[in-house]
């Protein structure tokens, strides 16, 4: 069974910029939708900030919205401008580094169990 849960209304056209204020010299996150099948969380970060090498056990999507990030995945550095998508793959090591003020959005795909 799955949950759901609506973390911005329904039926509504919102302004992805004014969902989430950015951080001077830090990462603001905001996660717009949950369930079990995964979740959409919009990033903006600070020029040169950056999420630390790490893994997860689920395929993620990163569409850049805004700026360049340097995506480090399996050790290889992937620049994915404003308009691009990236793939993480499950299990596979990878960090992000914004180059400059930079937004993007972030959906985790979660396998459904039977």
């Amino acid at each position: 069974m799955s949950t759901r849960s609506a973390l911005i209304p329904a039926a509504e056209a919102l302004a992805l910029s004014a969902l989430i204020t950015p951080t001077e010299h830090g990462i603001a996150s905001r996660v717009l939708a949950k369930n079990g099948g995964g979740t959409v969380t919009l990033f903006a970060f600070d020029a040169g900030e950056l999420l630390s090498e790490h893994s997860t056990p689920f395929d993620a999507l990163v569409f850049v919205l805004e700026g360049t990030f340097i995506l480090t995945i399996g050790g290889v550095p992937v620049e994915a401008g404003a308009g691009t998508v990236v793939r993480m793959p499950a299990d596979v090591p990878h960090a992000v580094e914004a180059v400059g003020p930079s937004r993007m959005l972030l959906s985790m795909l979660r396998e459904r169990t039977a």
